[in-house]
């Protein structure tokens, strides 16, 4: 039977701990606190690792033990109990968390379903009463703090891209590239290594920075890195802050958006950032990185490369780095097919499959009904947010959340376009709200309503592109190249439908491409 117990810290509580049935020779969980600060970690020896613990001069601020056990537990179940333990704890807010994220590893074993029930069902609850947690694992897991979180397990491709790089962290000079998909955890490398690396005697001398091109998604792990021990939010930095300071290393998220100097806002702040690192005008944003450490990895997939200002691909291949690609899919329920679906719906025609049971895949006719269910969706799992393509005007871009006014209207439905760039996922109105490409991209959430705007047509068997509708200046300003516009809404396209981690719903106001798709979905809408 499952129970937590609760043992003094000490010498007399270590006796106590010997006596106890699973004191010795059995697998338990322990969580070490002082109402403040805590360690958790998981033995098969309780009394030993206890004493063990109580030599460490952090440890020794610590007070009581609380000790997870369960007759049913094995040594799989028990590391799985702890890492969710970590997880949610250093999530929840109320501990500052002394582990560090070493070993932290993603397996299966047989019954794992009964230990998970178990934990959300048993084990949390019951630290919720105890004043040991306070929030529901549902907000938790909508939180970035465990989005984010430094100690994610990690899958066997992201280990492994992690040991081959401190491997090599000793060179004078290194250069990876990181290629995945959207949803292989690449953001959750970038932040497990800048804890993992901060921590790790081999590399804790290193200055590292994490570069993210992206204002909102920056401002978002800023907010994550402060809640977290041993970083700091100015370990996060966007390309322009590379002048400021020389690094060891930098790891380098979204590095498709890394900006060249083409259809850029601010030309002369570009130019004087090239003549601090003694460039002409035709350094980028990543030229800067490289003048800036000696060591980076850049963590890359071209079809989320979604404006001309974007670098290029064949600057990517320039750097002759070492390669490495993640696979494994972490986001969506759909899985690899889903991405694959999506890849060959906006790519090379073959259609994949569109069978995906764990996925809540929907087509709508009517655009009300689809913002709707999205908010019926936020009301119930949180994070269920609308998306669109840059295919209207930006008129409320100086109201505030609720002042009156719209951007967007189909059918007599009424919307408006996101009031901030930065955190607008999070941000108190983004429900009543459309989100686009620059405030989504990097973020994972539970539903995702996509409305497909009049830019984008299909006639003759292709898709077309209407500039007239597509209001992103500096998506198509002095590109002559239709295909190659095309290529950047078709990629905006794939990425938002590639937000939504339990289902995605679709509304396209093109008659010619709604027909399209719906023949291919095979989905009209249902509403439940």
């Amino acid at each position: 039977m499952q129970a937590i117990k609760t043992f003094a810290f000490s010498d007399s509580g270590f006796e106590t701990i010997k006596k106890d049935h699973y004191g010795l020779d059995w697998p338990v969980v322990y969580f070490i606190e002082n109402g403040k600060e805590a360690y958790i970690g998981e033995t098969i020896h309780l009394y030993y690792r206890s004493k063990e613990h109580y030599k460490n001069k952090e440890r020794q601020r610590l007070h009581q033990v609380h000790v997870v056990t369960d007759e049913e537990y094995n040594k799989s179940a028990a590391l799985d109990i702890e890492s969710w333990l970590i997880q949610y704890i250093a999530a929840d807010g109320i501990f500052k968390l002394q582990n560090g994220n070493a070993g932290l590893k993603n397996h299966e074993y047989f019954d794992r379903e009964k230990y998970l029930s178990k934990f959300e069902n048993g084990i949390w609850p019951k630290l919720v009463k105890m004043g040991l947690a306070k929030n529901n694992l549902v907000q938790l897991k909508n939180s970035d703090l465990f989005k984010y979180s430094p100690y994610k397990t990690l899958s066997a491709d992201q280990i492994a891209f992690v040991e081959a790089l401190v491997d090599e962290i000793a060179q004078e000079k290194l250069t990876f590239v990181v290629r995945g998909r959207p949803g292989t955890g690449k953001t959750i490398v970038a932040v497990y290594l800048m804890k993992y690396l901060k921590e790790d005697s081999r590399t804790s001398h290193l200055k590292v920075g994490l570069v993210i091109p992206m204002t909102s998604l920056r401002k978002t792990l800023k907010n994550v890195f402060k809640n977290i021990v041993g970083l700091s939010p100015s370990m996060v930095i966007g390309p322009a802050d590379t002048v400021k300071a020389e690094y060891d290393l930098l790891l380098v998220d979204e590095t498709h958006r890394l900006r060249r100097r083409k259809n850029i806002t601010n030309y002369k702040a570009f130019d004087d950032i090239n003549r601090h690192f003694g460039f002409e005008n035709t350094g980028t944003e990543l030229d800067w990185i490289q003048a800036s450490a000696m060591k980076q990895v850049y963590f890359y997939d071209e079809q989320q490369s979604v404006r001309p200002s974007d670098i290029r691909p064949s600057q990517i291949a320039r750097l002759q780095a070492k390669e490495f690609t993640l696979q494994s899919q972490m986001r969506v329920r759909g899985g690899e097919r889903y991405l694959a679906f999506i890849d060959s719906l906006f790519g090379d025609g073959d259609i994949r499959s569109v069978d995906f049971p764990q996925y809540d895949l929907r087509m709508y006719e009517d655009i009300s009904l689809m913002v709707k269910e999205i908010k019926e969706k936020d009301e119930a799992v949180g994070l269920a947010r609308m998306v669109a393509g840059y295919a209207w005007s930006w008129k409320t871009r100086n109201l505030k959340p609720h002042d009156e006014g719209f951007d967007i209207e189909i059918d007599g439905e009424k919307l408006r376009w996101n009031s901030t760039n930065a955190d607008w996922v999070n941000s108190e109105n983004a429900v009543n709200e459309v989100g686009c490409i620059h405030t989504v991209q990097g973020y994972d959430l539970n539903y995702v309503g996509v409305i497909i705007g009049p830019e984008l047509k299909w006639v003759d068997g292709k898709f077309v592109l209407d500039r007239s509708s597509y209001f992103d200046k500096n998506g198509h300003r002095g590109v002559e190249n239709e295909e190659e516009i095309i290529g950047y809404v078709l990629n905006i396209y794939k990425t938002l439908l590639t937000r939504g981690i339990i289902g995605t719903f679709i509304y396209v106001v093109d008659p010619g491409l709604r027909n399209y798709l719906k023949n291919i979905l095979n989905q009209a809408p249902k509403p439940q």
